[in-house]
């Protein structure tokens, strides 16, 4: 299985499977064991745990920091 791309608060994600709201675009809210999700369409937060975020996200989108992780 192919090693999840690294994830921090701020990058916006691709979901697997769209939202009640109809979309599938995410913002990484916080980190950690756990890590808080919030919908772009419609604003609703999800907390999620790790292993399962990583087998629902599709792709990293944007990346806010990029820069300062190096």
């Amino acid at each position: 299985m192919p090693e999840p791309p690294p994830i921090a608060a701020g990058d916006e994600v691709e979901m697997r499977k769209p939202h009640a709201c109809g979309a599938n675009r995410w913002v990484v809210v916080r980190t950690g064991a756990d890590l808080r999700v919030k919908c772009l369409e419609c604003g609703r937060s999800v907390l999620m745990p790790r292993d399962q975020f990583n087998k629902a996200v599709r792709r990293v989108v944007g990346r806010e920091n990029a820069d300062e992780r190096g």
